[in-house]
């Protein structure tokens, strides 16, 4: 099988990485960055995941622009509800491109993350993947949770401590300080 994987960052890819090329799956993965704030902080997963991924032999697909402008112009008075149109923004993004690359399926990083809405990943994934007409790859890869986290920090990665959108950095901030 052909697997087009989001990867949201290099700390998130490590497991399933491991776990889908055991299973003989053929992997590209895919960066998408419009909904990661700020700029300053995009370069720094952007890198880290280009470092990991030339080491472990991937190749990626990094999306040439940045348009946060966007992803917050859709988000904007919705913001309960960001997460549900980031999943799908991300996920239509892979899905249409794993479309045009012929690959046999989709599938996202974000299902390593226990922080992540996994019942709500697997829903809007599987709707797109039927609307484009390519299957959504689903797994539950949250039991490799600590073996991730071992891996990036032995491997001094750059660790982001929130999930990539201004509202969630915020959110990392006012928790220390309330």
């Amino acid at each position: 099988m052909k697997l087009l994987l989001h990867a949201c960052c290099a700390p998130c890819l490590i497991y399933p990485l491991r776990v889908l090329r055991e299973k003989d799956i053929s992997i590209m993965g895919f960066f998408y960055r419009h909904n990661i704030h700020p700029y300053t902080e995009c370069k720094k997963r952007e890198d880290t995941l280009q470092s990991y991924a030339e080491e472990k032999e991937l190749h990626v697909i990094y999306q040439e622009d940045y348009d946060p402008e966007t992803f917050l112009r859709n988000v904007v008075f919705r913001e309960s509800k960001r997460c549900t149109y980031c999943y799908h923004d991300r996920l239509k993004s892979t899905a249409l491109l794993a479309k045009r690359g012929k690959f046999d399926s989709f599938s996202t990083t974000l299902l390593y993350s226990k922080f992540q809405n996994h019942d709500l990943i697997k829903s809007v994934g599987e709707s797109i993947g039927k609307s484009v007409g390519i299957p959504f790859y689903y797994q539950d890869f949250r039991e490799g949770w600590k073996e991730g986290i071992n891996t990036s920090k032995a491997l001094g990665m750059y660790r982001q401590q929130y999930c990539g959108c201004i509202y969630s950095e915020k959110e990392r901030y006012l928790k220390k300080t309330v």
